[in-house]
């Protein structure tokens, strides 16, 4: 009976595969005039297709220019449109060449798949107007995105508080870094609101609201320290970044050694976002192997994907000491049968000045046997070598550090796991 069944599913197998290779093959056939012209022409160029026409309801123009000169040019898929309805997170990998220092690998990204872009423009309308369309660039003058005229000083936590995960409880000091470090002007450096030009303002809310993505990664620079992808530019609503390397996900099965260095890195970056000099707490809210990348080179594990970080500044927390502030708070684990989910509340995060949270996030969904992705269990620990099974420490500190036991658990278990993987980390890079 089992032979006769998986008999009967390998044969529907085969058959829903040619069915997939004929249809992709008749949509060849029916797209042969756009097939030849999207290899022809270079679409980074076009003002429409980048949505530099929808400015300033947009993420900037600073590198416009590399855009406009044909500097910048999708990789081989990449240019077929009609392969776009896979593509629905609207992420692209393009080459970006400098006469003098060749060309080199970088990721394009749109912010947003185009129902959340068109949901965005029919907001701005809706709010201008009160139809779902309108004329964009003329309605972008008529919503809080224009506010903050000329003569607003400072951008103030009362405007922006709870627009994005990026600001849901923000500083003055933080928004100050925002403005000072904020990319798409000319004159940046000044935390100064009224320096930005009328547009500039607009780009910059836009983004914090819609998805502050490239916010974090200015705010926080890989050149600095910070684990995360390096900001280049924007141009309409096109953001470039830059490349890092091969998904967490295609090392699942990599050597003992090599995922053991991974592991550990993973923690290192759960410690540095959580405590540092700047006393800046950012919080993964979501954390999955899809964002997170690794260096072909350096073999360094850096975040990819940066909408969803919570920034708490532990600071004016001291400072305002809110109820609790100085208790210890412990994650709750949740064995929710989806994949990458975690449970935490904002607020709390926003309040405590130790928070065990980022911890929890790489161990649950990373790290230990409750990790679920793409169909898989175990986690990137999986299938330890013999002795290290055996011995039973590894899985304890795992498991502790997901769902303890003991109160304060995770905090110890953490520091023990970050000593144990250093042991044998480090090698394999």
């Amino acid at each position: 009976m089992l032979r006769f069944l998986s008999l009967k599913f390998g044969r529907l197998y085969r058959c829903l595969k040619l069915l997939f290779v004929v249809s992709l093959f008749v949509i060849l056939l029916m797209n042969t005039h756009n097939l030849f012209a999207s290899f022809q022409k270079n679409e980074l160029t076009d003002r429409r297709f980048i949505n530099l026409n929808k400015c300033p309801a947009c993420f900037g123009n600073s590198w416009c220019r590399k855009f406009m000169n044909g500097q910048i040019t999708f990789e081989s898929w990449g240019r077929l449109r009609f392969l776009d309805f896979l593509n629905v997170k609207n992420v692209y990998f393009a080459q970006y060449g400098e006469p003098r220092e060749g060309t080199r690998r970088i990721v394009l990204k749109r912010l947003g798949s185009n129902q959340e872009l068109a949901d965005i423009d029919q907001k701005i309308c809706k709010r201008a107007t009160g139809r779902p369309r309108c004329d964009l660039i003329q309605a972008m003058y008529k919503t809080e995105f224009s506010r903050l005229n000329g003569d607003v000083r400072l951008l103030t936590p009362e405007v922006v508080e709870g627009w994005s995960d990026l600001v849901h409880c923000p500083s003055q000091r933080l928004l100050d870094r925002i403005v000072r470090r904020y990319a798409e002007t000319k004159d940046s450096g000044s935390f100064l609101l009224k320096n930005l030009k009328d547009t500039e303002r607009m780009q910059l809310l836009m983004t914090l609201a819609f998805n502050p993505e490239p916010l974090v990664l200015q705010s926080f620079p890989s050149d600095e320290g910070w684990p995360f992808a390096k900001y280049l530019g924007a141009c309409g609503r096109m953001v470039a970044v830059n490349y890092v390397g091969e998904d967490l996900w295609s090392f699942y099965n990599a050597p003992w050694e090599k995922r053991v260095d991974l592991a550990l890195q993973l923690v290192e970056i759960a410690e540095q976002l959580t405590n540092n000099d700047f006393e800046f707490a950012l919080y993964l809210l979501d954390v999955s192997f899809d964002n997170f990348a690794v260096g072909p080179r350096d073999g360094k594990v850096i975040v990819v994907d940066a909408e969803n970080v919570l920034v708490a500044d532990k600071r004016l927390i001291k400072q305002n000491k809110p109820e609790n502030w100085d208790v210890w708070y412990e994650s709750r684990f949740e064995d929710c049968d989806k994949e990458a989910c975690l449970s935490f509340s904002k607020d709390i995060l926003c309040s405590r000045v130790n928070v065990d949270h980022n911890y929890y996030a790489i161990c649950q969904n990373l790290l230990s046997k409750h990790a679920t992705w793409r169909g898989t269990t175990g986690g990137l620990l999986h299938d330890p070598p013999t002795e290290i099974a055996k011995d039973g420490r590894l899985e304890a500190m795992l498991d502790e550090c997901a769902n303890p036991k003991k109160r304060y658990g995770r905090y110890q278990a953490a520091k023990e796991l970050r000593e144990y993987l250093a042991q044998f980390g480090g090698n394999a890079r």
